[in-house]
This record gives structure tokens, C-alpha cells and sequence, in this order.
């Protein structure tokens, strides 16, 4: 699975942004698709996960602010970040999990796309 992201960029505090993530070359269906984030100096983690049945999660620090989702046909996932933060600021990646016929557990990560929140 080969996964694209897109729309990062610069916003101010308050603002919004919109992320994208295109997947291609799967033999089958992605289970879950994710959006993690790494700011400087911090380690990786997990901002929201949907699965194929969109059941949702989301880290505490975003709840009520961003909202994730997924176009299972066109095998997109997206993230829409509202009230954004200067904390918010980190390179977020797309993420996404894909179980096989034969139970093979195949993850695949896209190259980040730069969030910046600043004044």
C-alpha cells in the first residue's frame, strides 16, 4: 500500500486546516487508516484511527476539534482540524493497517505533510 498525504500548511491559532490521504496498490481492504503526529523533540503519536466500519478514536488532546473520516471507495482518509493550536504544530503522517486473506497484519505509513500553527 502506497499512501499519499496532502494539505498541510500554515494556519493561524483558531484556524483550520484539512488533510487528505490517498491510498493506492492494495490487493484488499484496508482495515484502518490513522493520522499520527511528531512534533519536535516528541515522539510520534496516534491523533485519530477509523476503521473499515468507521468506528472512530481520537487522542484527548483533539477531541471536539478535529474530526476524521473515509471515503471507502475511493480509498481516502481525511482530517479536518478546527480550533487549531500552536501546540497542534507537528508533522503528521497517514497511517494505515491492512489484515490479508491469510492474516497477514501489512501497515504502511505516507511521508508527513507539515502542520504549522502560528500568529
Amino acid at each position: 500500500v502506497q499512501l499519499q498525504a496532502s494539505g498541510g500548511g500554515l494556519a493561524r491559532p483558531g484556524g483550520s486546516l484539512r488533510l487528505s490521504c490517498a491510498a493506492s496498490g492494495s490487493r484488499f481492504s484496508i482495515n484502518s487508516m490513522a493520522w499520527y503526529r511528531q512534533a519536535p523533540g516528541k515522539e510520534r503519536e496516534l491523533v485519530a484511527r477509523i476503521s473499515s466500519d468507521y468506528r472512530i478514536e481520537y487522542a484527548d488532546s483533539v477531541k471536539g476539534r478535529f474530526t476524521i473520516s473515509r471515503d471507502n471507495a475511493l480509498n481516502m482518509a481525511y482530517l479536518q482540524m478546527d480550533s487549531l493550536k500552536p501546540e497542534d504544530t507537528a508533522v503528521y503522517y497517514c497511517n494505515s493497517i491492512t489484515i490479508t486473506t491469510l492474516g497477514e497484519r501489512l501497515v504502511a505509513w505516507g511521508r508527513g505533510t507539515q502542520v504549522t500553527v502560528s500568529s
